[in-house]
């Protein structure tokens, strides 16, 4: 029998989990149990929309009986997961974060749901959202926000639109979450909570059954305690869906080559420029064409960093201090990212402003009319920025798609023979939230432009400020290759957070 689970089961990395229950340390239905008690016992937190615990305990018997009769389903069987309340799962709600679909119960269930339960994996419920995923800072006074665990006096920004999926990952609600980023909306609580946020290249996991937001944007991806569990929940999400036809643009070998981690090194004779935008990839694994095998041999990495002059935002002084003391530990570690200057026309602050662009027009063809309804129950902050899409000619909405292809082609071109582009990724940690909800501003415009590129990008916990708030950094790689992207961001994880930090959760009485 499988031994009492440990009290600090929760904080455990979701690979870590998957490993003790195809060992028979723990069981699938005292992993879930234990995560199930916390989230009944985190209220305050305000996490989970919906917490569908019944389902769940079936889902982590059902995980146990396989595994006891030799079927394993996937590298995170019998693991606990949540999803955001955009993601539909037949025969529970769907609200998207608005009080406009309350009581709606979904009767179609997500390809990214199905995916999770093949692969043996378990679902806690839904987690928060700001309202219609439009937002950053994580704010939703209509349903309840999220509560930043990392601060228990000050109600502090949780990150959105993912805010519930943060916080319950951080707060060690869940080991790992699934969000959507259409603007950053993975990445903005990955950064303000100190966790990984992986956003996916477009097309790399289907979005089909999620309500949308901007189809030419909307992405899914993984929030996690660590770069291995992101890529382990991407694998098990990968791959063409004929109902997403976005996914069937991408080649096979990006979805492929997810499977086959490259073991990275810092090189220990780093070059001492960036090679020039012309160069060919000096690795196996360089941004030039996607790896599709792993090697056994390690490969040098190869990152380079936007220098400030080229930041779509200035970051606060907290910030800041961190970035530098994040560029000491590389260089400490052998590694010194030379300065990137993107192209003249790749603008990393029209290429924000572009992303808002493209995604206030698509989303008023979802939910302007509600928007323009004054009778429904919006907050007015969303009702605003729905309404603002409606003003948009259609003429500067396809320009900017048109500027959106030209600027796809550059960043990949300039960043031949680099792996990836290591920049911000908040301009300041959480602050406490405020009504106009605009305190956070910067965080969208150092998170838009890699939505706008539709590229690979991951946030990093890279520090903290004085009042012990969480700041994170991001890498880029250009659309499709987010195997060296991940790879990278494994070989750096340890040099930029070398010890993992948890919110203190006895203040909670958690």
């Amino acid at each position: 029998m499988p031994a009492q689970a440990p009290t600090d089961l929760h904080f455990r990395d979701a690979r870590e989990l998957a490993r003790a229950i195809r060992d028979r340390e723990l069981s699938s239905r005292q992993v879930t149990a234990h995560f199930l008690d916390r989230i009944e016992r985190a209220a305050p937190l305000a996490a989970f929309s919906e917490v569908t615990a019944e389902r769940a305990l079936a889902q982590a018997d059902a995980a146990d009986r396989l595994l006891a009769a030799g079927m394993l389903l996937g590298p995170l069987h019998g693991v606990p997961v949540a999803v955001k309340d955009s993601i539909q799962w037949q025969g529970t709600p769907t609200t998207g974060g608005s009080q406009a679909r309350r009581g709606v119960i979904s009767t179609e269930t997500s390809t990214a749901v199905r995916a999770l339960a093949a692969g043996g994996m378990v679902i806690l419920g839904k987690t928060r959202m700001t309202e219609f995923a439009f937002g950053l800072s994580g704010q939703n006074p209509t349903q309840g926000t999220a509560r930043n665990p990392w601060d228990a006096k000050v109600a502090r920004a949780p990150g959105g639109s993912s805010s519930g999926a943060g916080v319950a990952v951080a707060a060690g609600l869940t080991p790992i979450a699934l969000g959507g980023d259409t603007g950053g909306s993975v990445r903005a609580p990955a950064a303000l909570n100190g966790l990984v946020g992986y956003k996916p290249s477009s097309g790399l996991i289907s979005r089909a059954g999620c309500l949308p937001l901007s189809d030419t944007l909307d992405v899914l991806g993984p929030i996690a305690c660590s770069v291995a569990d992101a890529r382990l929940l991407a694998q098990i999400l990968a791959g063409p869906d004929v109902d997403d036809p976005a996914t069937l643009a991408l080649p096979a070998s990006c979805v492929t080559a997810l499977r086959h981690p490259v073991a990275r090194r810092v090189a220990a004779d780093a070059p001492a420029s960036v090679p020039s935008a012309t160069a060919t990839a000096s690795t196996s694994a360089g941004a030039g064409t996607p790896p599709t095998a792993s090697s056994s041999l390690s490969v040098p990495i190869v990152v380079a960093v936007l220098p400030p002059q080229a930041w779509p935002a200035p970051l606060s002084d907290a910030a800041m201090q961190v970035w530098h003391q994040m560029q000491e530990r590389l260089a400490h570690a052998g590694l010194t990212p030379t300065p990137w200057h993107p192209p003249a026309a790749l603008s990393f602050a029209r290429m924000a402003d572009d992303n808002s662009l493209v995604l206030a027009y698509e989303a008023y063809r979802y939910f302007g009319a509600l928007a323009e309804n004054p009778a429904a129950p919006l907050w007015e902050v969303v009702r605003a920025r729905i309404a603002a899409g409606g003003r948009i000619a259609q003429a500067d909405y396809e320009a900017a798609l048109i500027r959106r292809q030209a600027d796809m082609a550059a960043f990949a071109g300039a960043l031949q023979g680099l792996d990836a582009l290591l920049m911000p990724a908040c301009d300041q940690a959480a602050q406490p939230l405020d009504a106009e909800d605009v305190r956070h501003a910067g965080l969208g415009k150092l998170l838009r432009p890699a939505n706008f590129l539709g590229a690979a990008a991951i946030a990093l916990p890279a520090g903290f400020d004085a009042d012990g708030m969480p700041i994170g950094v991001q890498l880029l790689a250009p659309a499709g290759h987010d195997a060296t992207l991940l790879d990278c961001a494994a070989t750096l994880e340890p040099v930029l957070a070398p010890t993992q930090q948890t919110p203190d959760m006895s203040v909670w009485d958690l």
